[in-house]
């Protein structure tokens, strides 16, 4: 019998890469928020030394990937290859009476988010913009129509007026996430902008990018609080 060992050595590589404490934590926290190096590192009290070790670890085995923000071009931004785990990541259960998804305008992505958590868990959700548009993108509203969602009432609202101190902000958008400079903001996917290019398969991209994290994050989302 022949065994493919180059399909063992890959798994081999990510139990490896999980091996350390540290870089499971980081996993675990990129499975629901993309993060910078720099907030790794806070949130993980370490020196940017280890966490570029430990990304260089994780980036061998082929768990996370970079990009670069599109708000701040100096910084950038991990996130989760999920296939690449299977069942190995457990992020831990989030509870929150509503969630909020942010990102510049609400005319797009945050709006997109909202509409899929709301199809797809009991826990509330609404969206808002650091600097609210006019109207919601007619090109979200029509790939939302594609997927079976409504955003045809739906309206761009700012930051202050929707955000309560109670509620999981959600920031989907570089500019947002960097502007609220992780006050508001709890967990950032780093979803880019589809209306810089204004194509039809730039907004499905985000709306598949979005569904696939609104899939991994209704798991651990818990709406009951006490």
């Amino acid at each position: 019998m022949t065994i493919e060992t180059s399909g063992i050595e890959a798994r081999a590589r990510i139990h490896g890469a999980l091996s350390d404490p540290a870089r499971l934590a980081i996993v675990d926290r990129l499975a629901v928020s993309d993060a910078s190096p720099g907030e790794l590192g806070r949130l993980l009290g370490q020196p940017t030394n280890l966490i570029a070790h430990h990304l260089g670890v994780l980036d061998a085995a082929g768990l996370i990937v970079r990009t670069r923000s599109e708000g701040d071009r100096r910084r950038s931004y991990l996130r989760l290859v999920p296939e690449a785990l299977s069942r190995l990541v457990h992020p831990r259960l989030l509870t929150a009476p509503r969630v909020v998804f942010v990102c510049t305008h609400n005319a797009a992505r945050s709006q997109l988010a909202a509409a899929l958590l709301s199809a797809r868990s009991a826990v509330p959700a609404s969206s808002a913009g650091t600097e609210p548009a006019d109207r919601v993108h007619p090109r979200a509203v029509e790939v939302a129509r594609r997927h079976g969602l409504d955003l045809g009432d739906a309206r761009p609202a700012g930051v202050t007026t929707v955000v309560r101190a109670d509620d999981l902000v959600i920031s989907v958008c570089d500019n947002a996430h960097e502007h609220l400079a992780g006050t508001a903001s709890q967990l950032h996917w780093s979803v880019p902008d589809p209306a810089r290019s204004d194509t039809d398969e730039a907004f499905e991209r985000a709306y598949s990018d979005i569904a696939a994290r609104v899939d991994r994050l209704v798991p651990v989302l818990n709406g009951a609080v006490s």
